[in-house]
């Protein structure tokens, strides 16, 4: 298989978030995301299918007050220290900043200039990731992980120069059309040229998607996860259908409000 868990700048391996309602919340997304004969969460821990703590969800102390109700993607960078400074130089607002010894930067919580939120972390080393067992999980798309990440703003072009300062991706223009008018999103790549994230106009199909970074997290079974968040108090705001009509992904809220979306493992 081609392991989806490769250490780069730019990549993101995982994600979490401070809730309230802590117990509802951990619920709703046990619920949601082990729908399917197999599938790729477990929800007694909310792991994915092979072990691997890709999502955290974490209760909203006070200690964590401060952070706004969206998931927050963790961005491997080349130096802590540097994003953050060239974030707070283009307008970004510094959250949390974890130091070590020395001061030397393990961490880091921030918005951009839109107010979405993100992590910063230092690439993972290799051996920080287990081993994939290739005989038990032989497709990528049968494993629990982010299958996608993207950003839907009013200004995609100074958030994209944002990102490409800030994480060291660079862009992949992708064009779209809107009411007869040709434009452009971008595609966020990492060193090797492999597309990372998106970062989208609020318009489109995108109109009216909230400014936050946007994780697209496969499930077993679509029709019965989207079954599942209406159950559970959380809301379908929007899906989307692939050139073959059938669902690529589809936007939901939670119940505490936060957006994500669900696309078919």
């Amino acid at each position: 298989m081609t392991n989806p868990f490769v250490p780069r700048v730019g990549g993101v391996l995982s994600a979490d978030i401070a809730v309230p309602e802590h117990e509802r919340e951990v619920r709703f997304y046990s619920s949601v995301l082990s729908t399917g004969d197999a599938p790729l969460w477990r929800a007694d821990d909310l792991m994915n299918n092979l072990g691997l703590p890709i999502i955290g969800l974490g209760e909203r102390t006070e200690a964590y007050d401060q952070l706004p109700l969206q998931w927050m993607p963790h961005i491997q960078v080349a130096d802590v220290a540097e994003s953050v400074r060239r974030a707070l130089e283009l307008g970004g607002t510094e959250l949390m900043h974890a130091r070590g010894e020395n001061e030397v930067s393990q961490w880091a919580v921030l918005l951009d200039p839109n107010e979405a939120a993100f992590g910063i972390i230092p690439v993972v080393p290799a051996e920080a990731i287990p081993p994939i067992d290739d005989t038990s999980s032989p497709d990528p798309a049968a494993v629990g992980r982010i299958a996608w990440l993207d950003l839907t703003v009013p200004d995609a072009a100074a958030t994209r120069d944002f990102y490409r300062q800030v994480v060291g991706w660079t862009v992949q223009e992708v064009e779209m059309q809107d009411a007869g008018e040709h434009y452009a999103d971008y595609n966020m790549l990492g060193p090797d040229g492999t597309v990372l994230a998106g970062i989208c106009h609020a318009r489109g199909e995108n109109a009216g998607l909230p400014p936050v970074w946007m994780l697209y997290l496969p499930v077993g079974n679509l029709a019965e996860s989207l079954r599942r968040v209406e159950a559970e108090g959380g809301a379908v705001i929007r899906t989307v259908a692939g050139a073959d009509g059938e669902p690529q992904y589809t936007a939901v809220r939670d119940p505490v409000g936060v957006y994500l979306a669900l696309s078919p493992g």
